[in-house]
């Protein structure tokens, strides 16, 4: 991976954009006190909704589901499932506690008693932006960090509303710029943990096509490079959304219980056999997975100081 010139600050956000984050912090805290049971109602509801309105969104969701052989009623589900992933963010960001369940704590337990930096690897399955929370509520208090790695949002008070969100005690979100990886480097040098959301797609010239579910997917080089740094524990994670509202479940395995092979050093090799070892989590609950993301696009354009 190549990247020139530091990351620029976040522009400072007008007085447009300041009025519209402040109407956003109203609107998401109110939001927030809603019962998580209802907020995945109304947002089961949601993904209906557009759904029903984007052709774009159904075209394209139609083509993952049907690439990846999901049917039957895990394939339905999923449409409700995404605005689900959208409706419970209120809550999560500013609400009360929710209930996180844990399967596989102790191979987290493990690697931090080694000192031994830890990288997460959590596809867009479930409630992704559970899985970080409920590290650092359980894990990162104690003295084991995690930092995690976010893009900016184009628009000023949002960005500035994403950022405070996601910087809270024992958890810190870095951006995807040269300076955000070398922190993500630091921390896993420190022994801290790092998690990425490695099916998300790069810029050009940051990643390789590599088989997705049997189609090529241009695919971050990223999450191999720091899975190699010396004494790094890899551990795939994702956050299941129980139903009903009755919260989640944290399920974390090593690299090596679910792929037989370490990760090569070898690029395309590398980033061919992370997603297929994301395609095993997202098989065991194709329900909970953002099929209308748009996995495949082609990348955009690398920025200045961006990665």
């Amino acid at each position: 991976m190549e990247a020139t010139g530091e990351a620029a600050d976040p522009p400072a956000p007008s007085d447009e954009g300041v009025l519209k984050g402040c109407a956003m912090m109203r609107l998401f805290r109110w939001l927030a006190r809603w019962p998580l049971p209802l907020s995945h109602a109304v947002g089961w509801a949601g993904g209906w909704l557009v759904w029903l309105a984007s052709p774009t969104y159904r075209r394209r969701w139609r083509v993952h589901t049907r690439w990846a052989g999901v049917r039957g009623w895990q394939r339905w589900a999923s449409v409700g499932a995404a605005g689900q992933q959208v409706a419970e963010l209120p809550r999560l960001w500013f609400g009360a506690p929710v209930r996180v369940g844990w399967e596989g704590a102790a191979h987290i337990e493990a690697a931090l008693a080694q000192r031994r930096g830890v990288l997460f690897l959590t596809p867009h399955l479930g409630c992704f932006e559970v899985t970080p929370r409920a590290y650092a509520e359980r894990f990162g208090v104690r003295g084991a960090p995690i930092t995690v790695l976010y893009r900016p949002s184009r628009h000023a008070g949002l960005d500035a509303l994403l950022r405070q969100v996601r910087q809270r005690h024992g958890m810190a979100a870095v951006p995807t710029s040269l300076a955000g990886v070398r922190q993500l480097m630091q921390a896993l040098r420190r022994g801290e943990a790092v998690g990425l959301l490695p099916d998300q797609v790069p810029p050009e010239g940051l990643g390789v096509w590599a088989p997705f579910f049997g189609r090529p997917a241009y695919t971050m080089t990223l999450a191999a490079r720091l899975a190699q740094q010396p004494g790094v524990q890899v551990l795939l994670a994702w956050g299941e959304r129980l139903p009903w509202g009755r919260g989640y479940v944290v399920h974390v395995q090593p690299w090596a219980q679910v792929m037989e092979e370490p990760i090569a050093a070898d690029a395309e090799q590398a980033a061919a056999q992370i997603n297929r070892a994301l395609e095993r989590l997202i098989e065991r609950a194709p329900a909970q997975y953002l099929w209308g993301y748009a996995r495949y696009k082609a990348p955009r354009p690398l920025s200045a100081g961006a990665i």
